[in-house]
């Protein structure tokens, strides 16, 4: 037997024979040594196998290392009484003394405390059958092996009984998992269930703002006239595909004389706010008109009536007066894109009006311009989204002649779409836009005398008769 296992031995704890208790304390040079004694230790002091398997996992841990540069650790084992009375705790000490640094104890299988930088100690609950057995000193942890007791158990017992423990706790966590994975999968059962009710419930309600919003937009945007004399087709996108309502508005309307009046207008912005300014517009412009109101007057009065109640509302305003009997049309203006004639040779022509739209300074009709629609001719009305898409309002109004003089034999209720689809093909300046298309035909009512605005010339005699 060598000197140091000599050593060694000489250190383990000794019984009198009797229930007394030797206190324990030995020094070590090896990590087998350390092992065998924490083994023995721990079978006669009774701990579970699981506990006992994580104790001496952790105390070689800690110690492998000095034990392998040559150093030498010491053992102790203590009882500490109960702060409640009840039994004992187990305290394990292992002294390092001779150790560059303190032993890292992250991520050991039995958590442990350091006091001080040479002192690393393990608490564990004292078990009642090593008291029965032999009993327990509070100044010391090593029960006394009574006489006629059974023997302690053998390395491959104690083995045995690790791998039983460690196969039932594999067991007990297969059985967890096995659980765990049945709550999941009825989780996610669940889940999905509630994942395909809230699916359903989101198209129901994407219907019913589909409905709401369609009916909102019959509301804000009227069908065409029906008229002998005339055909119409509007044409309404706005720049938000998921916002339908916006400044861009339009009313079409048959006033008592049989004239038709029309108006366009683009309020400054987009969404809910602009839709209700451009209401506004158009809501006063229908009352001004009704009461027999000038053509030229309407934009300036519009702007007195609206201006004190919305003092950040700014519009731009189209007016336009159709005879379907004579096909004589009358515009004022205030800040609005041009509507365009389309002959049915293909001449186009713009009818500029001057003037400024509502808001602005000086708002109101400069003039009022006259034309006249010969069977077959086409009037197109718009706002700037059909023109400026391209941030060229020059080369937009251009586009627009050469797109509606190719569209101005094709149905009605084509022309304003396919307007809008040839001008957008690329876009880079999206705006709601509004494309109204009016078109004389061969059959009308009997020529009325006068004009559809003689108001207008009364207020602008300079203009002349309309040709």
């Amino acid at each position: 037997m060598s000197h140091a296992a000599r050593e060694e031995r000489s250190m383990m704890p000794r019984y009198d024979g009797g229930h007394s208790v030797i206190p324990h304390g030995t020094t070590h040079r090896t990590l087998s040594c350390l092992r065998d004694t924490l083994m023995q230790l721990t079978e006669e002091l009774r701990l579970p196998a699981d506990l006992r398997a994580r104790l001496l996992h952790s105390v070689s841990a800690v110690a492998a290392a000095e034990l392998d540069a040559g150093r030498q650790v010491s053992l102790q084992v203590a009882a500490e009484p109960a702060a409640d009375g009840g039994p004992p705790q187990l305290v394990f000490h292992l002294h390092t003394p001779f150790a560059p640094r303190a032993p890292a104890l992250a991520g050991l299988p039995l958590p442990a405390e350091r006091l001080g930088g040479e002192l690393t100690i393990w608490r564990v609950p004292s078990q009642p059958a090593a008291a029965a057995s032999g009993g327990l000193c509070a100044q010391s942890a090593i029960p006394v092996q009574a006489e006629g007791s059974a023997r302690p158990a053998s390395v491959v017992e104690q083995l045995e009984q690790e791998l039983r423990a460690a196969r039932e706790r594999a067991d007990r966590l297969a059985a967890e998992h096995e659980r765990l994975s049945r709550e999941l999968s009825e989780t996610n059962s669940g889940v999905l269930a509630l994942y395909v009710q809230l699916e359903e419930r989101d198209e129901q309600l994407r219907s019913a703002h589909g409905r709401v919003l369609r009916e909102l937009e019959d509301a804000l945007r009227p069908p065409p006239v029906q008229v002998a004399g005339l055909e119409m087709a509007v044409h309404y996108a706005p720049a938000d595909p998921h916002a339908p309502t916006g400044g861009d508005l339009y009313d079409w309307f048959e006033l008592p004389d049989g004239t038709i009046h029309i108006t366009v207008v683009d309020a400054l912005g987009h969404g809910v706010t602009s839709t209700r300014g451009a209401l506004d517009v158009t809501h006063a412009v229908r009352t001004l008109a009704l009461e027999g109101h000038p053509l030229g007057s309407i934009v300036a009065r519009t702007d007195e009536i609206l201006l004190p109640l919305d003092q950040e509302l700014m519009s731009t305003v189209l007016l336009a007066r159709i005879d379907p009997a004579d096909g004589r049309v009358a515009v004022a203006n205030g800040s609005h894109p041009p509507p365009l004639i389309v002959r049915t040779d293909g001449g186009t022509a713009l009818i500029e009006a001057r003037g400024r739209g509502i808001g602005y300074p000086l708002a109101g009709s400069e003039d009022v311009l006259h034309e006249r629609l010969l069977p077959g001719d086409l009037l197109v009305l718009y706002t700037d989204g059909l023109t400026e898409s391209r941030r060229d309002p020059i080369e937009g109004e251009a586009r627009l002649k050469a797109c509606a003089a190719e569209l101005r034999h094709h149905p009605i209720e084509e022309i304003p779409g396919a307007l809008a689809a040839r001008l957008h093909t690329r876009i880079l300046h999206a705006d709601d836009t509004v494309a109204l298309a009016v078109r004389r035909t061969d059959s009308g009512p009997a020529p009325r005398r006068g004009h559809p605005d003689q108001a207008d010339r009364r207020t602008h005699p300079d203009q002349g008769e309309s040709p």
